[in-house]
C-alpha cells in the first residue's frame, strides 16, 4: 500500500490560514513560557504550518496520555460496525467469568455505552499497583459511586475495559485490530502502547504517536469519517461520537464542562469545535465550521492555560484562501524555533578524580514506596501513569572525559548508563526503566566545585528530569531531584480539578490537601554516601 502523508500547502494563505496569526501564536507561547513541543495546522486537507522544537521531531512518537482514549474509541466503532458487540452490550456478557456467583444489579446494567461516555459509575482506586493486579478483576470488584448512566466521572479504567472487550470479542489486541482498519490506511506505524500483565493495551493511556499520526485521525473526524476520498471510520460514527452526550457541566475548567461524547470533549473556547485531549496538553482539535484541524503536543501541566493560548489565535487564524504572497515570507525560518533546552558549557571540578568510578549508595525512602511513587530518574509526569514505576534509584557512578560525563545507576533489576554532554551539546542514548525503553538526550554541568547537575530528557515523553548532586565532607552526598513540568505545578492542577472527580466537599478538601503535599515528598532531598 502506498504511504499516505498529508499534503503540504505552498503557503498557509493558499489554504486559508494567516501566517501573521501563526507568528502571533508562537510569540504568545514564548511570552507565556508555554512548553509546546510541536504543532500542526491543517486546513482544507493540507498542512498549512508545522513546528517541532528540538529535541522533538516529526519522526519521533510522543506520549499521548488520554488522547489514547480517542484511538480506543475508534476500535470500538469498528467492533460495533462489524457486529462483535453493540454499544448496548452488557459488560457481564463479555466477561461472565468475572461475575459468576455474584449478584449485583448495577453490574447487570453496565454497558459498553456507559464505559465510552464515562458514566460507568465505578469508583476505581487510582493508587492501586497495576504491576501486581488483574486489571479486569480489579475493575469488577471496585465500588460504585453511582448507578450506570447516572453521572459522568472521568475514569481511565473505563477505557481500559473497552480495550479488554475488543480483545475478548475479536481475539485480537487493540493494535492488531486497528492495524488493517486504521493504521494501514492512514500509513501509521504500529505504536508502542502500554499493556497490562496479559498484554491487553491500557486503552485510556500509554500510547505514543507522531504528531502527523494524530492529525490524520482528526482529519478522519473532520471529514465525517472520510480521508483522501476513502471511508475510514464507520458511517455515522463521527456525528454521534462528537456530540455532547454526557453532562459534565459541574466540572471546573471552561473546556471541561461543555459535554463529552465517545472519548471526545466539546470545547468552550470555540463552540463549534471538539477535541481529543491528553494530560500535559496533548490536543487534537477539530474546527467544524472551518474544515480545519490543529494538533499540539506539549509538556504543559495547566491544560486550560494551554487551550486558552490556542483560543486566542484559532479560529481567528482561519481566513479566506488566496494565492497571493504569504504575509510572512520567512515563516519557515520562524517556525524553526530554538531548542527547548539550551545547554551551558560546563567547566570541570577537582572532585572529578575523587569520585571517578566510586559508587553512591542512596538511602531508600520507605514512605514513597508505600504511596506507590518510589523516586526514579524518570520524571513524575511519566511515572504517574506508567504500569511499572521503576524507582528507588541507587548505586550512582560517574566517569569523566574532556567534554562528557557518563552516569550509571540501578533501579530495581534495571541498570542504565548514559553519556551527558558538557560542551554545550546534548548526548543521545537509551535508558530502560519500568521495562520501557526511552531515547534520551542528556547534559552535565558543574554548578560549582561541589555541585553537579545532571539533566535527562526522554524525548518521547513530556518531561525532563534534573538531578543535582551536592558532594559534602565525609563522603556524604545530597541528591535533589526536580522535573519539568514541575511537580508543584502538576500537584496544583490536580488539586484544583479533583473536585470534578470528588463531589463530596469534605473529601474534596482532604484530597486537595493530600495532592499539594506530593511535591514535598517526591522531589525531596535524598541522602547518599560514597562507598569504595
Amino acid at each position: 500500500m502506498e504511504k499516505y502523508n498529508i499534503p503540504r500547502a505552498k503557503t498557509p494563505e493558499s489554504v486559508g490560514v494567516s501566517s501573521t496569526e501563526i507568528v502571533e501564536f508562537l510569540r504568545d507561547m514564548e511570552e507565556n513560557k508555554l512548553e509546546f513541543h510541536s504543532f500542526m495546522i491543517v486546513r482544507n486537507g493540507k498542512v498549512a504550518a508545522e513546528c517541532f522544537r528540538a529535541p522533538f521531531t516529526a519522526d519521533t512518537p510522543h506520549a499521548q496520555y488520554s488522547v489514547s482514549k480517542t484511538f480506543t474509541s475508534v476500535a470500538v466503532a469498528f467492533a460495533v460496525d462489524e457486529g462483535f458487540f453493540s454499544l448496548d452490550t452488557l459488560l457481564v456478557d463479555i466477561f461472565p467469568e468475572y461475575v459468576r456467583g455474584k449478584k449485583d444489579k448495577k453490574l447487570e446494567k453496565l454497558t459498553i455505552r456507559h464505559l465510552i461516555t464515562m458514566t460507568a459509575g465505578k469508583s476505581v482506586n487510582i493508587l492501586a499497583d497495576k504491576s501486581k493486579t488483574d486489571w479486569i478483576e480489579s475493575f469488577f470488584n471496585c465500588p460504585w459511586y453511582a448507578a450506570p448512566g447516572e453521572e459522568f466521572r472521568y475514569t481511565n479504567e473505563n477505557i481500559y475495559m473497552l480495550s479488554a472487550a475488543v480483545k475478548k470479542t475479536t481475539g485480537l489486541s487493540l493494535r492488531d485490530f486497528l492495524g488493517p482498519r486504521l493504521f494501514e490506511p492512514l500509513s501509521i506505524e504500529t505504536p508502542f502502547w502500554e499493556t497490562d500483565n496479559e498484554g491487553v493495551e491500557a486503552g485510556g493511556w500509554g500510547s505514543y504517536f507522531k504528531t502527523e499520526d494524530l492529525a490524520k485521525l482528526m482529519l478522519c473526524f473532520a471529514g465525517d469519517g472520510k480521508l483522501n476520498g476513502k471511508q475510514i471510520l464507520p458511517e455515522g460514527w463521527v456525528k454521534e461520537a462528537s456530540a455532547p452526550i454526557s453532562d459534565n457541566s459541574f466540572c471546573t475548567d471552561l473546556d471541561a464542562k461543555q459535554g463529552y461524547g465517545y472519548c471526545l470533549w466539546r470545547n468552550g473556547g470555540c463552540k463549534q469545535s471538539y477535541r481529543a485531549d491528553g494530560m500535559f496538553s496533548q490536543f487534537g482539535l477539530v474546527f467544524e465550521e472551518y474544515d480545519a484541524v490543529v494538533v499540539v503536543t506539549s509538556g504543559i501541566a495547566d491544560e486550560q492555560e494551554a487551550r486558552d493560548c490556542i483560543w486566542r489565535h484559532f479560529p481567528k487564524a482561519f481566513i479566506e484562501p488566496h494565492n497571493g504572497k504569504t504575509a510572512i515570507p520567512k515563516l519557515k525560518e520562524i517556525l524553526s524555533l530554538s531548542p527547548i533546552d539550551l545547554p551551558a558549557v560546563s567547566g570541570h571540578s577537582p572532585l572529578e578524580t575523587k569520585i571517578e568510578g566510586k559508587k553512591i549508595k542512596v538511602r531508600k525512602k520507605i514512605f514513597l514506596n508505600l504511596i506507590g511513587f518510589p523516586v526514579s530518574v524518570m520524571p513524575l509526569a511519566v511515572t504517574y501513569m506508567t504500569t511499572d514505576k521503576a524507582g528507588n534509584f541507587n548505586d550512582f557512578m560517574f566517569s569523566f572525559r574532556e567534554n562528557e560525563c557518563t552516569v550509571s545507576w540501578v533501579e530495581g533489576d534495571e541498570y542504565n548508563s548514559i553519556v551527558c554532554g558538557m560542551d554545550g551539546h546534548q548526548r543521545y542514548g537509551t535508558m530502560v526503566l519500568g521495562k520501557i525503553s526511552y531515547l534520551v538526550c542528556c547534559t552535565a554541568l558543574w554548578l560549582n566545585d561541589n555541585e553537579l547537575l545532571i539533566s535527562i530528557r526522554p524525548v518521547t515523553t513530556v518531561a525532563k528530569r534534573c538531578l543535582r548532586f551536592k558532594f559534602k565532607a565525609g563522603g556524604k552526598v545530597d541528591i535533589f531531584p526536580s522535573s519539568t513540568p514541575d511537580s508543584t505545578d502538576i500537584a496544583y492542577v490536580l488539586a484544583n480539578s479533583c473536585g470534578d472527580l470528588i463531589r463530596n466537599t469534605f473529601l474534596h478538601k482532604l484530597a486537595k490537601r493530600a495532592l499539594l503535599l506530593i511535591p514535598h515528598l517526591v522531589d525531596s532531598k535524598h541522602r547518599g554516601r560514597i562507598t569504595d
